[in-house]
Parts: structure tokens; C-alpha cells; sequence
């Protein structure tokens, strides 16, 4: 089965600043706000959620075919995808713009600021979901708001049945454009920030989002992830990481768990568990792209920790 992830591509310029960001934040004085933090060190790296997510199932050996607009910077990261071997024959390049760059900084407790500059991803919506053979499924990640409308119009009418993920995008839409979303999807997944969010845009409940789709898989951090179906709910451990490197990316890494499970049609309780195993092998490494194992390995892995084989 071949899984068509639609998404962004970005470079992310992730940095460290080894103290709290609320030390320096004055509640009464937010109005006027003007700080700046020093960071120990800064790294440019491959990134973007189509491009993260292919790069993870990618490690599995998963078929997976991205799709996303990039600018005229994008040939470092051409490179990287032709070296680690993912298909790039719908990632289109614009020659006028940039690809999108996101800046983020971590605090010492793991919280997370970041500027965004969409670039090339504002043209999303001139890729096409039938442009692409083969599909058996698909995900509408982070990426130009027209091309997430799009992609989950297409893969509707298509008949091929695919996540939605709205992430970081989620304040582009209004309730109608969420209430489309949630009745074109197969699946949403969230974190759970976003899916109080998503319930306060929509006015809809957890059983009335529950009622259609096939499965709503919420992210609880550290706590691990819990999956809805109609039938049952279904509560998925986190893994303890060996060490807590970088959070950056732990989510699309859960979401090709998620795609790798589908695609090889696994129980719930399965799939949620390689996803939460590969989004914990992710934040033992700095960067979105930079760690790496096979399939073997993986297995082996997941054994060890939950003590049955996939």
C-alpha cells in the first residue's frame, strides 16, 4: 500500500535556550512586550511535516509518496531526500519564493516558541491529490491553508481514505471549514491541546466528532495517546526515551506510526504503540531527521519494550 502525505516542507532552525521562558516573561507587562533570548547553540535542519513523516516511514521501509511546494532554496534538501532514498516526483519547486522556514527555540522545561514563514507552502494547493497513482492513503498534514482544503476535498471524492492532522494550521480554519474536515476525514489525530480546540471551533462534543470518523487518536505528551473508535477507547503508553534530546517532530513521527499500522491493516492497540515508540526514538535525537534505524531494529525495539512482536 502506498501512503500519499501531503504536507509541508521546511527548514527548521531549532535553538536552545537553557532556562525557562516564563523567568522572563512578566504577566502585567505583556502588552508591551520586548525580550529577547540568548540561545547556547542553533542548528539549520531538514524539516516540514510531509517531509518529516516521509523521512519516518521511509526508516521502515514504508512506500510513501510526499507531496508539497518548496522554493528555490530547496536543493541542500533535495539532496538529503535523493541520499536517504524518498521520492520526490510531487515536490514541486517555485523558483520566486522560498521554502518555508520555521525558527524555533526550546526552554529548559521543554516548551517551544516559533516563528513560521510559510514561503513556498502558500502554493500548496497546485499539487493535486489524483496527480499521484497508487494511492491506498493519504494525510492532510500542516500546509498551505487552500492546499489542505483541497487535498481533503480530493481525497474524498477519490474514495481513499486519509487522516487529517491540522497541527500548527488549525487557527487558519473557522467552523465550517473544521466541520468539513471532520465529515471528509477517515481519521483525526491531534494533540491535546488542539483537540480542545478543535471542540471549542466546532461546538461539537468527543462523541459527536467520535460518530464521523473511523478513529480520533489524541496526543497526551508524556502521557502517552488515547484512540476513540465508536466502539471502544483504547489508552496507549508513552515510551521512555533513553534521553530528551529535542521534542521538535515527535508528532509527525507518531503520525507515520500511525500511516505504518493502517497501511499494514494492525489492531489499534498496535499501531498506537509503534507510534508512540517511534515518536520517543525521535526525541532521543536533536532535529527532525536525524536519527535512524531499519525495520529489524525497530521490531526488536518494540519487543523489548512492549513484549510482543509486530
Amino acid at each position: 500500500m502506498t501512503a500519499l502525505i501531503c504536507g509541508s516542507f521546511a527548514y527548521d532552525i531549532i535553538m536552545t535556550f537553557d532556562d525557562q521562558f516564563k523567568r522572563h516573561l512578566l504577566p502585567d507587562q505583556l502588552h508591551k512586550l520586548n525580550v529577547s533570548f540568548l540561545v547556547s547553540n542553533m542548528k539549520k535542519q531538514f524539516g516540514g511535516c510531509a517531509g518529516n513523516i516521509a523521512y519516518n516511514l521511509n526508516l521502515l521501509g514504508q512506500k510513501c509518496i510526499p507531496m508539497g511546494t518548496v522554493g528555490q532554496d530547496f536543493s541542500d534538501y533535495a539532496n538529503w531526500m535523493d541520499h536517504c532514498g524518498i521520492a520526490r516526483d510531487f515536490v514541486v519547486q517555485l523558483s520566486d519564493t522560498y521554502t518555508a522556514q520555521a525558527y524555533i527555540t526550546t526552554d529548559s522545561d521543554g516548551n517551544q516558541i516559533t516563528m513560521f514563514h510559510p514561503g513556498a507552502m502558500n502554493f500548496s494547493h497546485q499539487n493535486q491529490v489524483n496527480q499521484a497513482s497508487d494511492v491506498s492513503i493519504g494525510i492532510v498534514s500542516p500546509d498551505g491553508r487552500q492546499g489542505m482544503i483541497d487535498h481533503s476535498q480530493q481525497f474524498a471524492s477519490s474514495g481513499i481514505p486519509f487522516i487529517f492532522d491540522p497541527g500548527q494550521g488549525m487557527p487558519m480554519f473557522g467552523k465550517n471549514e473544521l466541520d468539513a474536515f471532520i465529515e471528509q476525514a477517515t481519521w483525526i489525530t491531534l494533540n491535546d491541546y488542539e483537540f480542545e480546540l478543535l471542540q471549542e471551533k466546532t461546538g461539537k462534543n468527543l462523541s459527536q466528532i467520535v460518530d464521523q470518523v473511523e478513529a480520533l487518536i489524541v496526543t497526551l505528551g508524556g502521557e502517552g495517546s488515547r484512540i476513540y473508535s465508536k466502539s471502544k477507547t483504547i489508552e496507549i503508553p508513552s515510551v521512555k526515551p533513553s534521553q530528551i534530546s529535542d521534542p521538535t517532530g515527535c508528532g509527525d513521527a507518531y503520525r507515520a506510526g500511525l500511516i505504518f499500522g493502517l497501511t499494514h491493516q494492525m489492531d489499534w492497540e498496535t499501531t498506537g504503540r509503534i507510534a508512540s515508540l517511534m515518536g520517543s526514538i525521535k526525541i532521543e535525537h536533536h532535529g527532525t531527521q536525524n536519527h535512524s534505524y531499519d525495520f529489524q531494529s525497530f521490531a526488536d525495539r518494540f519487543k523489548k519494550q512492549f513484549n510482543y512482536s509486530i
